[in-house]
């Protein structure tokens, strides 16, 4: 059927996903992945993966020298591995009954103003903790995203807290209003407020591969691609998607490869071909030292406590 009402959502309920559908926007929420499965604009794909919250970034020569990967390592196995323990689906200020039989009772087209998918997730750390992500659709397309993580007391402290997004095909280049240059918490004093483009998504060429990339203090990011896996796509125009602070600046890394994928190789040759785009979202973001690389950590100002509550949000256009 036909998309004809702009002022409204289209609500579909499947057994095991929730599609949501609206005037050049189409997207899929999966209960079996316990994510958000598809982000179609225009007829175009922007996700290969379900995004999921992230908590690692690849180590440092400082992280190794203040053997940090010893202390907080258990952080990576919940970066990899994460349970969602519950889906929620909120239409216009109401809870609804989403799996069968209930959803049964929906028809195909439901209108909607306003849609909230819920994913509460577990860790995998000792003890766990719980990170909750909330998408809000709006009749334009707009999706809020607000995630929150509950601090434990007993948890080491996090290298980085944020969301990553897996994208089918490697990005042209981004564009992005923020600090210029590569910039961290602790490594912010030389840069310069602007808008930057970025073409080469290449990692820094160290000796051996490491956490690179981070830009801090963004108000926007935009991600060109021209590529997709739909072999029956003829058009190969350009792609943009659109990621906005909601209501404080965000940090972000676009790279080919995921941080274990990175922490796996110890020469460049033996990263895998970049055939991906690995996009994280930060809310917190552990600083990167420097002070030498025998083992002195982290100044505390730059420390990520596991221990207290992170809250942050941005909105995808």
């Amino acid at each position: 059927m036909a998309y004809t009402d702009k002022n409204k959502l289209r609500v579909v309920y499947g057994d095991y996903t929730l599609g949501v559908h609206g005037d050049g926007f189409d997207y899929i929420f999966s209960y079996s992945q316990g994510g958000l499965e598809s982000i179609v604009k225009n007829g175009y794909e922007w996700l290969y993966r379900c995004p999921k919250p992230t908590f690692w970034r690849a180590l440092t020569d400082n992280d190794r020298g203040s053997r940090f990967h010893i202390k907080s390592g258990s952080w990576l196995a919940s970066d990899m591995f994460i349970d969602c323990k519950k889906t929620e689906v909120i239409m216009d200020g109401e809870l609804q009954k989403q799996y069968a039989p209930d959803n049964n009772s929906y028809g195909g087209d439901v209108a909607a103003g306003e849609i909230i998918v819920k994913y509460t997730y577990e860790t995998v750390s000792n003890p766990v903790t719980t990170v909750i992500v909330s998408y809000t659709i709006d009749v334009t397309g707009n999706i809020k995203v607000d995630v929150d993580y509950t601090g434990v007391k007993g948890l080491p402290e996090l290298p980085v807290f944020g969301m990553r997004f897996i994208m089918p095909t490697l990005a042209d280049k981004y564009m992005y209003k923020g600090l210029s240059g590569e910039t961290y918490p602790d490594r912010k004093a030389g840069a310069e407020k602007g808008i930057y483009e970025v073409s080469d998504l290449s990692l820094t060429p160290y000796l051996v591969p490491q956490e690179c990339g981070m830009r801090m203090d963004t108000e926007w990011l935009e991600i060109t691609r021209h590529t997709s896996l739909d072999n029956s796509r003829t058009d190969s125009s350009p792609q943009t998607l659109r990621i906005e602070e909601n209501d404080k600046a965000f940090a972000f890394s676009c790279l080919p490869y995921t941080a274990s994928e990175i922490e796996n190789a110890t020469h460049h040759e033996e990263l895998p071909p970049a055939r991906r785009t690995v996009l994280c979202v930060y809310g917190a973001v552990r600083g990167v030292g420097g002070i030498d690389s025998w083992g002195s950590d982290v100044e505390d100002d730059y420390r990520i406590s596991a221990e207290k509550d992170i809250h942050y949000s941005f909105i995808i256009r």
